[in-house]
């Protein structure tokens, strides 16, 4: 049901009067318009072109004291000299709660094919991060919906974690487990340069009806602009704030923080920024940390923001620039190896590579000690696998690879099991698997 509040919104957010430039040059991909140098500001919206079906966006990335360096939504193809360009103002989004259920784009329009509003407050997209001083520590341990997260790699209330994957190794799907599993209030999902195809499935098969039921889903797909992709990545933390402000604990999955710098790239480069580190220009580094920092626990009359930011690492290379950046800002990694995907083990955790800040305080000394036997085992194994596997091994050599042994598949299965009791449950059977692995060894 509209109410008042949601209508008012849209009736002011269009504006009396606009101020209209003039296409001067075309160069590269960009625009150059006179005639707004005094008006606009770095990162406005304009529009190109006749306004409605005709016209394209585009956004502000350069200004001189003659004129202003447009990047359009699209190539520039058909745009003539003289054509209009009307300045539209401050990029903000004003998120609502009648978004829960719902797909957008960036810009807050509906891609579901039904009607949707403003909400009454309207909020920057490149929002401030908490104060440091007032923001709270990392909250409760969350029941996950899958064992390896209950357990060897705790997610906590307000923490921010990393998934780091190739394409093909179950990424999407792992993403869709932890936004139906995961306990929160509701979840913000931003597929950021997602293939088409992908986001209808996304929605409708993977997360389902239940799933969509507490998600907010904002889309920009690959064909789209770097703009549009960009922008994407901030809607979508921006939306996270809306609804965090109402002390709410929201879920924030960003699929993938690669595509948002790669789009960074593309719109630093055309606004005469140099690359510098693998074609990444310096500015990289700090608008992937300043989206980042903007999640994680709130201040003390707000909720928390618990967020999941996927990584493309192309040939397992943890150590590419967005990876390297990644890691150092945020609480903790998920790495997902190929080779443990080709055998047919999903979610393709390596473990060993994976880490949770947020132990050892999100777990009991006793838990804490099965996890560091579980990992123990897996690491004895890890070391020893080339030679066990050529045969080269005698058992009875040595009790910690016997052990290891032992433990190795239980432990390997124990992996990729779903969990829909609760955190201790996951617990008791991480340690039947540690406890059968002692009797098997002792026989």
């Amino acid at each position: 049901m509209i109410g008042f509040e949601q209508l008012a919104a849209e009736v002011s957010a269009t504006p009396a009067m606009y101020h209209v430039g003039r296409v001067a040059r075309i160069h590269r991909g960009t625009v150059e318009a006179t005639g707004l140098s005094a008006v606009a500001g770095l990162a406005d919206l304009v529009e190109i072109g006749v306004p409605g079906a005709r016209g394209r966006l585009g956004e502000v990335i350069a200004l001189s004291g003659q004129a202003i360096t447009v990047l359009p939504d699209g190539d520039v193809e058909g745009l003539g000299i003289g054509e209009a360009v009307r300045l539209l103002g401050r990029s903000d989004i004003a998120p609502d709660d009648s978004w829960i259920g719902r797909v957008i784009d960036p810009f807050g329009k509906a891609l579901d094919d039904r009607p949707i509003l403003r909400g009454a407050e309207s909020r920057p997209l490149r929002g401030v991060p908490a104060n440091p001083t007032r923001r709270r520590p990392l909250g409760a341990r969350l029941e996950t919906g899958m064992a390896v997260f209950n357990t060897l790699l705790p997610i906590v209330r307000g923490q921010r974690i990393g998934l780091f994957a190739g394409s093909g190794v179950g990424k999407s799907t792992l993403l869709a487990k932890l936004a139906r599993g995961v306990q929160a209030d509701l979840v913000v999902i931003g597929l950021i340069g997602e293939r088409g195809r992908e986001v209808r499935e996304f929605v409708e098969r993977v997360l389902g009806p239940e799933g969509m039921k507490r998600a907010v889903v904002v889309a920009a797909t690959s064909d789209q602009s770097p703009m549009v992709r960009r922008r994407c990545g901030w809607t979508a933390m921006a939306v996270a704030e809306h609804f965090r402000d109402r002390g709410r604990h929201v879920l924030l999955l960003a699929d993938s923080i690669t595509r948002f710098a790669e789009a960074h790239r593309e719109i630093a480069l055309a606004a005469g920024e140099e690359g510098s580190l693998r074609g990444f220009p310096p500015s990289t580094a700090q608008q992937i940390t300043s989206l980042c920092e903007r999640a994680g626990p709130g201040e003390d009359n707000q909720g928390d923001i618990t967020a999941v930011f996927s990584v493309l690492v192309a040939g397992s290379d943890m150590d590419e620039p967005i990876a390297d950046i990644l890691r150092g800002v945020l609480d903790g990694h998920v790495v997902l190896d190929r080779k443990i995907a080709e055998r047919g083990r999903f979610p393709a955790i390596d473990l060993l590579r994976s880490v949770s800040r947020a132990l050892p305080g999100a777990a009991s000394d006793a838990e804490n000690t099965l996890i560091a036997a579980a990992r123990q085992r897996l690491g004895t194994y890890d070391r020893s696998e080339m030679m066990i596997q050529a045969g080269l091994y005698s058992p009875g050599s040595d009790p910690m690879i016997d052990a290891a042994i032992a433990a190795w598949p239980r432990l390997d299965a124990f992996l990729a099991e779903g969990e829909w009791e609760n955190t201790q449950a996951s617990f008791r059977r991480l340690a039947a698997c540690l406890v059968e692995e002692k009797s098997d060894t002792t026989q």
